[in-house]
C-alpha cells in the first residue's frame, strides 16, 4: 500500500495558500504535511497546524541528526519536512499534500522521482505578485523586496515541474487544480 504525494510549489503571493485551502475542503482524504520552520508565526497561525515553529538551534540539531527529507533556508528562515512523518504516512497508504518552495520540490523530485507529482502555481505577472504581497500587510518592505527577487527566479522554473497553473483568475485556476489532483489520486 502506498499513498500519493502531491506537491504544490509557488512563489509567495501566487495564491497558493488560498488554492490549497479550497483543495483541502474538496479532498478531505489529503493529509497536509506540516513543515518545521524557524520563522515567527503570522497572526492566526497555530503551532502544529500551520507549521511546527521551532528555534534555529532546534532546527540545526534536526539537520545534524538527519531528520529532514528536505530543508532549506528561505527568506532568512529555515523550513523542512520530517522524513519519519512522510515515510510513515505514505507506507500506510495516506495521500499527502505538500506546500513547498522550489528548492524543497527539487529535493522531493530527486528522492521520490515520479511518485511525487509537482504542481507549480504561477502568478499572472510580477506586478500582480508585488501588489498581492504588499496588500497582505504582513511583512516589511525589505522582506517583500526579497520575496519579489526570489519569486522572479522561481517563476523561471515554472515549466520544470509536472504541471503549471497560472493563477490569473482564482475560480479557473482552482478548476484546473482540482482536475489535476483528481487525475493524480485516481492513478
Amino acid at each position: 500500500m502506498s499513498g500519493k504525494i502531491i506537491v504544490i510549489v509557488a512563489p509567495s503571493g501566487s495564491g497558493k495558500s488560498t488554492l490549497i485551502k479550497k483543495m483541502k475542503d474538496d479532498f478531505p482524504e489529503l493529509v497536509e504535511s506540516v513543515s518545521f520552520t524557524t520563522r515567527p508565526p503570522r497572526d492566526g497561525e497555530v503551532d502544529g497546524v500551520h507549521y511546527n515553529f521551532i528555534s534555529k538551534e532546534q532546527f540545526e540539531i534536526m539537520i545534524k541528526d538527519g531528520e529532514f527529507l528536505e530543508w532549506a533556508e528561505v527568506h532568512s528562515n529555515y523550513y523542512g519536512t520530517s522524513k519519519s512523518f512522510v515515510e510513515k504516512q505514505i507506507s500506510s497508504g495516506t495521500d499527502l499534500l505538500f506546500d513547498l518552495d522550489v528548492q524543497g520540490t527539487d529535493s522531493f523530485k530527486a528522492y521520490f522521482k515520479e511518485r511525487a507529482q509537482a504542481i507549480f502555481i504561477a502568478p499572472p505577472s510580477i506586478t500582480e505578485l508585488e501588489n498581492r504581497l504588499r496588500g497582505r500587510g504582513t511583512e516589511s518592505t525589505q522582506v517583500i523586496n526579497l520575496r519579489i527577487e526570489n519569486s522572479k527566479r522561481e517563476i523561471l522554473r515554472k515549466d520544470d515541474f509536472d504541471f503549471c497553473i497560472v493563477n490569473d483568475d482564482l475560480d479557473r485556476a482552482y478548476k484546473d487544480l482540482k482536475e489535476i489532483v483528481s487525475k493524480i489520486l485516481k492513478k
